[in-house]
């Protein structure tokens, strides 16, 4: 049970909505003009999803198998998507390199060969 997270209490506040009692400001005295030292690419933790989650009957294991092998599988799925475009730029190139050594070597054979290749790719 100590691995759960701790679900925050739900408070009405004076308008009559309804919040999250720990996004509510702490009260505090003022006590004159204060240095705020705020790191901007530091966001504040956002529970949402956690809070959809468990709410809608998901237990903590499966908030936490998101948690990690959402990134997991992105992470996965970019360096898949990287090799194909490797092997995609190699076919490519040997591809060119076969036909440039048929046009050079064949003589009026590989012409003729590079020609009737042209004229089928141009029929479709």
């Amino acid at each position: 049970m100590e691995s759960l997270p701790d679900v925050p209490r739900v408070v009405q506040l004076p308008d009559g909505t309804y919040a999250y009692a720990d996004h509510l400001p702490a009260p505090t005295q003022y006590s004159g003009p204060q240095v705020v030292h705020q790191h901007v690419h530091q966001a504040p933790p956002d529970r949402t999803v956690q809070r959809v989650a468990l709410g809608s009957g998901v237990g903590a294991g499966m908030v936490a198998a998101g948690v990690y092998f959402g990134p997991l599988l992105v992470g996965v799925l970019t360096a898949m998507a990287a090799n194909l475009a490797l092997l995609a730029l190699i076919a490519a190139v040997c591809a060119w390199g076969v036909v440039t050594v048929v046009r050079s070597v064949g003589g009026s054979d590989g012409t003729r060969a590079a020609d009737n290749v042209r004229r089928a790719r141009g029929r479709r």
